[in-house]
């Protein structure tokens, strides 16, 4: 009998904790939602929001693209002539003149046949200068003592020996130049790369190369756009010449400024896409041939527009819309025509103007005629640090556009406002801020169960 009150006891507690539980949970679910839906001067008060003033500026608009450095002028260096190499005059790396010596090659062949040129030329300026006397003398005797035959097959051996002296002149000047063959100097200005041949070998017309010179001052960078921009590209080059800038892969470092200088004849029909040619001076030698880089062409400078945060822009059913912080810290949701936008900034075109604010975080409980209250900016919360090209933390710790139900104030504001911490226990940034809400928690109509 004891044993059975025991066991009815027990399933009685048993019972009585799940009807607890159940409506514990009810409880939440109903308090969560109620905080969804609640309006922002209502019981729970002024939506804690995050706010930006609008401002005047200059903004650029870029083209962007990815391209690969290549050398202005290449060139493989190799031997005109047979022979053995006698030396080697760089070093591998070396930033070389046009006309500096890059190697010798044995010249005693071509020296022997530049001298034997040189003596045929004498021989037959020789034989010239005998026939030229004869003929002298058959004009002054004429056809008294010489035939008129004679006179005229003189006059024609001169002529002939004459002709024999220029080609032995144009044999002479070929050979010279095979000669100066032997010497092997730099066609243009560059660098030195690897050489690929060492003192020693014979080297011929058709073998290896002996190095590569590459011009890496200026060098250039070919990179591609979509097609849809060529109208736009064309009609800003005619006006002036158009900046681009060499970015680190990945990374916004820029490695250097250069200038557009070619604009492909024809699109890749295959990409469609159109080929581009910058060239950059590469002082400092940033910029690499074979290298890819993000590049990004400035097409215009949009002069004193109206700019505001990105993270303000909203869109909604009927386009894109921001909240604009009125009298009376009311919050109106206004209608905006965004020209253009990158992670940080957004230019507005129609529907705002400088001397505005609009609410950059804190969007969760917002809507149009909602009181709000402005907290400090995220830049005074030392909190999280977002990677480049993510939203900044807001004053709550949270992410701009974030689903939570309340934002929590920043500690350093002087007084908290009221916030739904019973739900914000199990909202995303848990942890982060317990110190807020232990103090939220202190105020009036904060939720039960609120205390972590």
């Amino acid at each position: 009998m004891k044993q059975a009150f025991k066991s009815l006891v027990a399933v009685l507690v048993i019972g009585a904790l799940t009807l607890a539980a159940m409506h514990f949970t009810t409880s939440m679910q109903q308090e969560r939602q109620r905080g969804r839906r609640g309006a922002g001067a209502g019981a729970d008060g002024p939506v804690p929001v995050v706010a930006a003033q609008a401002r005047i500026d200059d903004v650029p608009v870029w083209l962007e693209g990815v391209g690969t450095a290549k050398a202005r002028n290449t060139v493989t260096v190799r031997a005109q002539v047979e022979g053995k190499i006698l030396s080697i005059d760089f070093k591998e790396g070396q930033d070389v003149k046009k006309g500096d010596v890059l190697a010798h090659i044995d010249p005693v062949t071509y020296q022997a046949q530049y001298d034997q040129a040189v003596a045929k030329k004498a021989l037959d300026e020789a034989l010239l200068a005998n026939s030229k006397r004869d003929l002298e003398r058959y004009a002054k005797v004429g056809t008294l003592a010489v035939s008129q035959q004679q006179i005229d097959t003189q006059r024609a051996l001169v002529a002939q020996q004459e002709a024999q002296v220029k080609s032995d002149q144009a044999a002479i000047d070929n050979v010279h130049a095979i000669l100066g063959y032997t010497t092997v100097v730099a066609p243009i200005d560059g660098r030195t790369g690897i050489r690929q041949i060492d003192v020693g070998n014979i080297v011929r017309t058709s073998d290896t190369p002996i190095v590569t010179l590459t011009e890496v001052r200026p060098i250039s960078v070919m990179f591609t756009l979509p097609q849809q921009q060529l109208p736009d590209i064309n009609k800003a080059r005619a006006d002036k010449p158009l900046r681009v800038d060499a970015l680190e892969t990945g990374h916004k470092t820029v490695l250097d400024t250069g200038e557009l200088q070619v604009v492909d004849n024809q699109v890749d029909q295959t990409t469609g896409t159109i080929r581009l040619k910058a060239d950059f001076p590469n002082k400092d030698l940033q910029l690499w041939p074979g290298q890819f880089v993000n590049v990004r062409l400035l097409l215009r400078t949009l002069e004193q527009v109206v700019v505001i945060p990105t993270s303000a822009v909203q869109r909604g059913p009927d386009g894109t819309f921001v909240y604009v912080i009125g009298e009376g810290s009311k919050a109106s949701m206004r209608a905006v025509t965004v020209a253009q936008q990158d992670d940080a900034d957004a230019v507005i075109s129609q529907g705002l103007s400088a001397s505005e604010q609009v609410v950059t975080a804190g969007f969760a409980r917002l809507k149009d005629g909602a009181e709000v209250k402005v907290s400090e900016p995220a830049a005074k919360t030392p909190a999280v640090t977002a990677l480049p090209g993510e939203p900044q933390a807001d004053a709550t710790g949270l992410a701009p556009g974030s689903d939570t139900a309340s934002i929590a104030p920043a500690a350093e504001q002087p007084q908290p406002a009221p916030a739904a911490t019973g739900e914000t226990k199990h909202k995303r940034g848990e942890g982060k801020h317990r110190g807020q809400r232990k103090d939220a928690s202190a105020a009036p109509g904060s939720a039960p169960g609120s205390t972590p």
